[in-house]
């Protein structure tokens, strides 16, 4: 029994072994308990920072000031991109001579000019012989416009396919410009809108939720799917592209009607789509973990939806945010989009090519460096003797 108790001493009580607080050496001077020894001195700055950061307050804190940020920057991208659109560099085509037969500047260049100083912006004018090679460009989506003679006036053509803003906007000062100048002016609509989409965003927003829908999917798995291998991990992030793209597309066109698309090719854009943000934030999540978010939110959210061109067009757009929202995926993917239900005729490669680079250099990070990613399950077979 003295052995299930420990030793004590004559008197039955327990004797020291050495290994007790003691009176004289716990706190200088002695005589103090254990309650005022090295374990009850107050923790230096450097313990209580080292506690912190193993606790889970610091991330809550980092959070607290990311998440601030992130509002403030989300408001002030799309402000500042869709807010006040100018134009700028806007292309046009311009049918006719300059000059008239009496030496003067030609009704079509007077309209033009006055054009140019109405909306403060330098049109980017491109003179073509014929009106057909003008109508050529238009369809080809290097030109917003066509400027030619007609009667005693000019008919200023848009194109609302190409870009609802930017028609609206030439639609509303063309007349205007042309009583100023003393030209009559005829608009047209030479590539309206599909009628249950009169302002041009149903492209947009299908194409916001591909992007969204997509790396927030990747999330989720990485959340609830965290054993998933690398093929794995891939191949559920096609499956739910796949069926994510065609949900999508179903209920824009079959349920709601607003668009007429072609189907399977917008739905594999979609897809496309999908799948581009999911690996794009699995590739962050290989290489930065659990703040993954920051960078996907910001190339995809921050800086991609609001140069997309979807909202407003690109000559609209501040001219850095329009170059750039072309390489972005979703840039990339309305310009897809509106290639396929708009210009089937002249489909661009560019955009599928952009998304197809994200795709590829997302993929081969993920996969190279799969060993950093937080998912994944060891698939080795344990050896015999574990099992015993």
């Amino acid at each position: 029994m003295a052995d299930q108790h420990g030793a004590h001493g004559p008197d039955g009580t327990p004797a020291d072994d050495g290994t007790g607080p003691r009176d004289d050496g716990d706190v200088p001077g002695g005589g103090g308990g254990a309650a005022h020894g090295a374990h009850g001195r107050p923790p230096t700055a450097a313990q209580r920072w080292r506690a912190f950061k193993a606790s889970p307050f610091l991330p809550a804190c980092v959070l607290l000031f990311i998440l601030a940020a992130a509002a403030g920057l989300f408001a002030g991208s799309y402000t500042y991109a869709m807010a006040n659109p100018t134009p700028r560099h806007v292309p046009m085509a311009i049918v006719g001579a300059e000059t008239a037969p009496g030496g003067g500047p030609s009704r079509e260049k007077l309209f033009a000019d006055g054009m140019e100083k109405a909306l403060n912006a330098s049109l980017r004018l491109t003179a073509y012989p014929t009106y057909a090679q003008a109508r050529k460009a238009v369809e080809e989506q290097r030109e917003f416009a066509v400027v030619r003679p007609r009667g005693p006036g000019v008919e200023l053509d848009v194109a609302g396919a190409a870009g609802a803003s930017v028609a609206e906007l030439l639609a509303t000062a063309g007349p205007k410009v042309g009583a100023e100048v003393g030209v009559p002016v005829r608009v047209q609509d030479i590539k309206p809108l599909q009628k249950g989409d009169p302002r041009g965003l149903a492209l947009f927003y299908i194409s916001l939720a591909a992007v969204i829908v997509g790396f927030v999917g990747a999330i989720q798995l990485s959340v609830h799917a965290r054993g998933l291998n690398p093929a794995e991990r891939i191949a559920f992030t096609i499956a739910y592209a796949l069926l994510g793209g065609f949900v999508i597309a179903a209920v824009v066109d079959w349920w709601l009607g607003a668009l007429h698309l072609p189907f399977v090719h917008s739905w594999l854009i979609l897809s496309f789509t999908m799948f581009t943000t999911g690996m794009v934030f699995t590739m962050f999540n290989t290489l930065m973990g659990r703040w993954a978010m920051i960078p996907t939110w910001g190339v995809m959210v921050l800086l991609g939806n609001p140069s997309s061109g979807g909202a407003v067009s690109w000559p609209l757009l501040p001219s850095a945010l329009g170059h750039i929202g072309q390489w972005l995926p979703p840039g990339a993917s309305v310009n897809a989009q509106h290639n396929a239900v708009y210009f089937g005729g002249s489909q661009h490669l560019f955009p599928y090519l952009v998304l197809a680079g994200w795709s590829v250099v997302s993929c081969t990070v993920f996969w190279v460096w799969r060993h950093r990613h937080p998912g994944g399950r060891d698939t080795e077979k344990p050896p015999a003797h574990a099992a015993e």
